[in-house]
């Protein structure tokens, strides 16, 4: 039986990024079967090399996260015979991804106008903090603080609060691989690459949904409201047990699954309540409607609760720590975490199912500068010669070389 292809199996995919948007959209690119080169510059790196603790054998766990599946090659673009290697890889390639500021990469010749014109077919996507001409440094933390989303996390009475994780960085790398992937189609169709740009302010103001829809229907901007939703009740997390300590998030997406909550807690009025009766109407009494649900569930804890709970129909569960989150996806068979070798950090599983062209198992990210005398020696030789692989690892020493001119990049 034929061993099923991946998606993207036979594409390249040169990745001059950094930090986590771009790095993140590269790896998954390689996930779908690509071959992905990430380009560094020689003696540091990328950024997120450093950017420990956690560190495994001298690299941050943070790089490790977002640069699976790569070769890894040291370019020093201040130098001529580097530079020239770069505008090879990006001649070869099918995409290129990249996060420079605006304009310094036209000092390179790798600007996607002088790029596109060496290589017709190449998407050339950009990835820039503030889109347009604009050089304002675009890291996920101010973004969160620029974009609104700090305005609407946290306690109502508290400070603003940032996601947990660099969301806006995940979300625009999500964006960028769904615009590489819509560019590959037009490709396929008409032979024609295109630039690709996406930015981590429209990413994120793409991704405010019902928050930005509320903003743009009245002009009144949301506030935070800590884990109660503005437009739905109860959907939020519900304290349980007797000294309420227990905490349960609770969905009650539509009136039945209220009703089932309300008649699984013995509390059948509450259902039938005026105030309850109607999503709308619970949210105009949430206080009086949580004091009601929390009376009733300081019966019993938690996990009772949630038991209960989720036998009726209505969704509900704990507030996992991340140890938490890994065993319950264990525990459903959905196999999250994937190893990558002795000694090296552990990759969570892509969550891309595809039955018949499936995604490729992981391959640990490159130390810096491990695949340089395999991919250098590629690039030197014929271009109709495949690019090196994972599984084809560079047995020459880790690249030593001194750190360039610095590299200018949205992060």
């Amino acid at each position: 039986m034929p061993v099923p292809v991946s998606p993207l199996d036979g594409i390249l995919v040169a990745d001059f990024s950094r930090v986590l948007a771009g790095p993140l959209a590269a790896a998954t690119l390689a996930d779908l079967g690509a071959t992905v080169i990430k380009v560094e510059r020689p003696g540091g790196g990328d950024d997120t090399r450093a950017w420990g603790p956690p560190f495994v054998d001298g690299t941050a766990a943070y790089f490790d996260a977002a640069n699976r599946s790569k070769q890894g090659i040291t370019l020093d673009l201040g130098d001529p015979e580097d530079a020239a290697a770069a505008r090879e890889l990006a001649r070869r390639a099918d995409i290129l991804v990249e996060n420079f500021r605006p304009g310094a990469l036209a000092r390179h010749g790798l600007d996607a106008a002088t790029l596109l014109d060496a290589n017709p077919g190449l998407i050339h996507c950009s990835i820039t903090g503030f889109g347009g001409d604009s050089d304002l440094p675009g890291y996920d933390f101010v973004v969160q603080a620029v974009g609104g989303l700090m305005s609407i996390t946290g306690a109502p009475d508290g400070e603003p609060h940032k996601a947990g994780v660099a969301l806006v960085d995940v979300l625009t790398a999500k964006d960028a691989v769904t615009a590489i992937l819509a560019a590959l189609r037009h490709r396929d169709r008409t032979g024609q690459g295109q630039h690709v740009e996406v930015n981590l302010l429209s990413t994120l103001l793409g991704s405010l949904a019902n928050q930005a829809g509320g903003y743009l229907a009245t002009g009144r901007p949301p506030r935070a409201m800590g884990n109660q939703h503005p437009s739905i009740a109860p959907y939020e997390t519900l304290r349980c047990g007797p000294d309420g300590t227990g905490l349960l998030a609770v969905a009650c997406g539509n009136d039945g699954q209220f009703r089932a909550l309300a008649q699984a807690l013995e509390a059948g009025p509450l259902a039938t309540d005026p105030r309850f009766a109607t999503n709308p109407e619970r949210v105009r009494h949430r206080p009086e409607l949580v004091a009601a649900l929390e009376a009733a569930l300081a019966e019993r804890d938690a996990a009772h609760w949630q038991r209960r709970l989720v036998a009726v129909g209505v969704p509900c569960g704990p507030v996992n720590d991340l140890a938490g989150a890994f065993a319950l996806a264990g525990e459903l068979g959905l196999e999250p975490v994937a190893e990558v070798g002795p000694g090296r950090v552990p990759q969570v599983r892509s969550p891309l199912r595809l039955s018949a062209t499936p995604v490729r198992p992981p391959a640990a990210p490159p130390r810096l500068g491990e695949h340089n005398a395999a991919v250098r020696a590629w690039l030197a030789g014929p271009a109709d010669r495949p690019a090196p692989t994972p599984a084809t690892p560079d047995a020459t020493p880790h690249d030593t070389d001194t750190a360039p001119e610095s590299t200018e990049v949205t992060r």
